[in-house]
């Protein structure tokens, strides 16, 4: 699925139809006792960054969504059937939190007491007044500080129907929205076909969150993992890193972001490359190398330091769940010397394979440890380039012809997020930076001279010096 935003997923006019959990259900939510699963520590820092920037004033919705069509002319009931099974399927979507104080306290509904709650909005002639329709209904909808914090809708239409969810992050991460389209329409599917289905089991994020909490309180603030993140700290001048590259930031932590979404190289070049990568590792390592490369050149630090953005799924349980599974490791990759490509990529392989392990422990844990020795200064802890092949994910070969793609809610902040996808049409390219005009032309070059690298990657056979950034 290709990642943007509502604007630009080509949003139809039709009649707008919604589902909410039923009031009923959630009167049941507002009297349940505490659940002792506690959340993940992702999860706890999310919550809590934003309720103090809502203190401070500032309204940032943080919510990820998907959005792909159903052929033909939809049958409502099925798809609400579909969509409250598949609710029910993951427990996270069933569970919240409210606060005591200052602490985050669980709860969880049993699945017999979930029900949606079906409304039809209206009908919207106009494109561009239902997308900004449904970005604001969103912002309500999935606010991280409400529960529930997610919203499902529909644009239906005769020909075809498109369904937009919603969710706060706190809720999902970006493999978890890639899952969604096969999902559902096999349950819609099977509803219209009067079929069950036998989906197996799937683990819940609840439980994984109790599981990773659990062992990431066993450490203290001696552990080598607390250490390296420290000293890595400390050589990023006491913060976490943003792309180092010249913003235009000035002195304000908080700027207005825009998105920039466009096909890197196509299907062969995204295959050429992986094939010259693949002995170092494949293309992860082949993006973080040549983005090494780049950053020197357009913003001439010796360093690269970044944190490197991994799955936390390590057991096959939670491959089908989900949830937020996401940890990061942090890597210094030294090019003041001007090394060629594949002496970069050296580098990056040997930074991961000693520095992967460390994301297994979360990074707010960690933070927690290190106490006065760190102090974010902005909701975005961190920048980074995200790197995922999501060709084996089921009904990938059907995401172009479906309208398939995920959300992502553009608002504020400081620092440079880049999402590269590996699909069956070539990689794309995703990136949430601030709305200057020194970051607009820095992010040109990053993502024309990755571009260049890549392809001269994939047409010749020795390792390209640097990229052509003119």
């Amino acid at each position: 699925m290709r990642i943007t935003d509502i604007q630009r997923c080509a949003v139809r006019p039709g009649r707008l139809v919604e589902w909410t959990l039923s009031p009923t259900t959630v009167a049941m939510a507002s009297d349940l006792p505490e659940d002792s699963r506690p959340p993940a520590y992702i999860q706890e820092a999310h919550l809590r960054t934003v309720r103090s920037v809502r203190q401070d004033g500032l309204v940032l919705p943080a919510w990820l969504g998907a959005a792909f069509d159903l052929p033909g002319r939809v049958d409502l009931d099925a798809l609400e059937d579909a969509l409250r099974s598949w609710t029910l399927r993951h427990e996270t979507l069933r569970s919240g939190f409210r606060w005591v104080g200052d602490d985050m306290r669980r709860f969880t509904l049993d699945a017999g007491a979930v029900e949606l709650h079906r409304e039809v909005i209206g009908d919207f002639p106009d494109a561009a007044e239902l997308t900004s329709y449904l970005q604001d209904r969103f912002d309500v909808a999935a606010d991280a500080l409400g529960w529930p914090n997610y919203i499902y809708t529909a644009v239906v239409r005769d020909e075809c129907t498109s369904v937009y969810m919603a969710f706060d992050h706190s809720n999902v991460d970006a493999y978890s929205l890639l899952r969604i389209p096969a999902e559902i329409l096999e349950l819609y599917t099977a509803n219209t076909e009067g079929r069950t289905t036998e989906a197996p089991p799937v683990s819940s994020y609840v439980d994984f969150c109790e599981v990773e909490r659990t062992e990431a309180d066993k450490i203290d603030d001696d552990h080598t993992t607390v250490a390296r993140w420290r000293e890595f700290i400390n050589r990023c001048g006491g913060q976490l890193p943003n792309l180092p590259v010249e913003l235009g930031l000035g002195s304000s932590r908080l700027h207005a972001q825009k998105l920039m979404c466009e096909m890197l190289v196509d299907a062969d070049a995204a295959a050429a490359f992986e094939a010259y990568c693949r002995p170092f590792g494949g293309s992860q390592l082949g993006i973080l190398a040549a983005t090494s490369l780049l950053v020197h050149e357009i913003g001439g630090e010796p360093v690269y330091r970044t944190v490197v953005p991994f799955h936390t799924r390590v057991k096959d349980q939670w491959s089908d769940s989900v949830g937020w599974f996401v940890g990061g490791a942090p890597i210094e990759v030294p090019v003041a010397e001007g090394p060629d490509f594949l002496t970069v990529l050296k580098v990056v392989r040997a930074e991961l394979r000693a520095n992967r392990p460390l994301s297994r422990i979360p990074l707010d844990r960690v933070l927690r440890l290190l106490g006065s020795d760190f102090r974010p200064t902005s909701p975005d802890l961190y920048s980074c380039v995200s790197f995922l092949d999501a060709r084996q994910l089921p009904g990938s070969e059907r995401w172009t012809e479906l309208n398939a793609h995920g959300l992502v809610r553009v608002t504020q902040g400081e620092k440079v997020f880049a999402w590269i996808n590996r699909l069956h049409e070539g990689l794309w390219f995703t990136c949430r930076y601030p709305d200057t005009d020194v970051a607009y032309k820095n992010m040109r070059r990053y993502v024309e001279g990755l571009r260049d690298l890549i392809l001269s990657v994939a047409d010749s056979s020795p390792a390209p010096r640097s990229a052509r950034l003119g």
